[in-house]
């Protein structure tokens, strides 16, 4: 095991009254091991109780191996904290049984609260001008780190443990999971689910989806290499390479039945006919629908896929 495996930070953890950890904040994770004279003196200064919200924050000291599964809700918030201050890339560090260390929490104005709680708090929660803005596991990404360089239109949509290069932009109906995210400037404007990492320079359409892990699709980890489109309302569950291009409401999908349009016609005039898990991950490629016949084909291309407004992502 190398020291680079690991990852430590000090924390301030969100306790509920009933001793559960809702969440907890790492300003400052680093990788490695913690040293012995962890200096936590500005955590120290945040320690209180809310009444309010029934809680109390305690400071903790937290190392975690990046090979090994989390063992407690701190332990996998520093995970995610890893991941969304870049220290490692998604798919990089073992997230096997997050979601049991994750309690659902009601995500306020002013912080967590346990939702079994808000019966008896919201009164008092609403005369303190206290609103509740989710009820969900993952909270949102700008709540615990401010990415680098990053721009997000509509803080909801992308949670902690998301993976943002310095030159993405998030705009207002684009989505980006925890272990996911870009690797160098992007332009997201549709979904990026569990697990997909999205190559310098690309952009996610309007609408566009990425099929990802978490239920319905199958075990492999899609990516999008660098200079690519995902045109609006497209959709993927396929690797692309460098320099494709998705057509507009186009979905391609492992088992799709995929025309080589570029490829020598067959002894009966038709071209020949793959799945979609055959061009996984090429590069330089044109997927279209024929709009005579209605078949997906894919065309070989030249040059760039995409090139982003360098102003928009400066």
């Amino acid at each position: 095991m190398t020291e680079q495996r690991w990852v430590w930070g000090a924390g301030l953890a969100t306790i509920s009254q009933d001793g559960t950890v809702l969440d907890t904040w790492f300003p400052e994770p680093a990788l490695g091991r913690s040293p012995e004279d962890v200096d936590t003196a500005q955590l120290d200064a945040l320690v209180d109780d809310d009444e309010r919200r029934a809680v109390r924050t305690e400071v903790v000291i937290v190392d975690i191996d990046l090979d090994a599964a989390p063992t407690s809700t701190s332990d996998a918030y520093l995970r995610l904290h890893a991941l969304s201050h870049l220290l490692v890339a998604p798919n990089e560090l073992n997230l096997t049984g997050i979601f049991a260390h994750l309690p659902n929490v009601a995500w306020t104005n002013a912080g967590p609260v346990h939702p079994d709680d808000l019966r008896h708090l919201r009164g008092s929660l609403l005369r303190a001008g206290i609103q509740v803005q989710g009820l969900d596991k993952f909270p949102r990404l700008t709540d615990y780190v401010t990415p680098v360089g990053v721009r997000i239109a509509d803080a909801s949509r992308v949670r902690l443990g998301a993976h943002l290069a310095p030159g993405t932009t998030v705009m207002h109906e684009g989505f980006v999971n925890f272990n996911a995210g870009t690797v160098g400037a992007s332009m997201v404007e549709g979904r990026i689910s569990q697990g997909v990492v999205v190559g310098d320079g690309s952009d996610i359409g309007g609408g566009a989806s990425i099929m990802g892990t978490l239920s319905g699709g199958g075990a492999h980890r899609v990516s999008i290499g660098s200079r690519t489109l995902l045109g609006a309302n497209a959709g993927i569950g396929i690797s692309l390479g460098d320099d494709c291009v998705v057509e507009a409401g186009l979905y391609v999908t492992a088992g799709s039945k995929i025309s080589l349009a570029s490829e020598p016609p067959l002894h009966d005039g038709t071209h020949p006919v793959v799945k979609g898990v055959q061009l996984s991950g090429q590069n330089g490629i044109l997927f279209r629908r024929n709009s005579l016949t209605g078949a997906i084909e894919a065309v070989r291309r030249a040059g760039v896929g995409v090139t982003l407004n360098e102003a928009l992502h400066a």
